[in-house]
């Protein structure tokens, strides 16, 4: 039996939008990339920095958990270590198709033509692999973060993922989830988010979601 680690306790509803985000993008991405017309370098340059923005993305917040999240959960919750065992594997299966699939977009990217299928079919399987462990992430680990973890511990996991994120596009990752988020939760996260952070999204970052998003010319869903 786990016990509450302190009050108040952290909202972890905010996760449920991240988790949406990577699954609508993943989940799309087979169409998304089968699509471009092996001519059109332009469509498969956008599309190629698309995914590698979203795969950066999806490694700093898994490293965020790994982080910030399990080892306390360890230590609290010495009831549940076969559960983040169980976490842990699903995270190194997922590391292994990130990487093949960061490496089929590169090869697409300088112009190996096979590299488009295999881009297709990586980012496809990563999509459903990551199906399965986010579903158990939200039914198992989300609610022992809920009564084991203080809201500030919980808070750190936003300030990491800006942080550490290495793509060229944080606007976009900020735009994907925000995009599943109620105005009130939008509010909130502006409310959290740094000064610059929300300077950036104010004066250029939405607007250039949107057109990225037009730009892509499909929901990311």
């Amino acid at each position: 039996m786990t016990t509450a680690h302190q009050d108040p306790r952290p909202d972890v509803s905010d996760m449920f939008a991240v988790h949406q985000a990577l699954r609508d993008s993943l989940g799309s991405a087979p169409q998304l990339v089968r699509a471009v017309d092996a001519t059109d370098a332009e469509r498969q340059a956008l599309i190629t920095n698309l995914y590698d923005n979203v795969l950066d993305f999806l490694h700093v917040h898994h490293e965020g958990e790994e982080l910030l999240v399990f080892p306390r959960l360890r230590e609290r919750c010495p009831d549940q270590l076969e559960l983040l065992d169980l976490m842990a594997s699903q995270h190194a299966d997922v590391v292994e198709l990130i990487q093949r699939s960061s490496g089929a977009l590169a090869a697409w990217a300088g112009g190996e033509a096979s590299a488009q299928e295999e881009s297709a079919t990586a980012l496809g399987e990563l999509g459903e692999r990551l199906e399965q462990h986010l579903g158990e992430e939200e039914r198992r680990i989300l609610p022992l973060c809920a009564e084991n973890l203080s809201v500030e511990e919980w808070g750190a996991l936003p300030g990491h993922a800006l942080g550490s994120f290495t793509g060229d596009k944080v606007w976009l990752i900020l735009g994907l989830i925000r995009q599943r988020m109620t105005q009130a939760s939008r509010d909130e996260m502006l409310a959290h988010m740094p000064a610059p952070a929300v300077e950036m999204w104010t004066t250029m970052g939405e607007q250039a979601y949107k057109n990225l998003m037009s730009e892509v010319g499909a929901p990311l869903s």
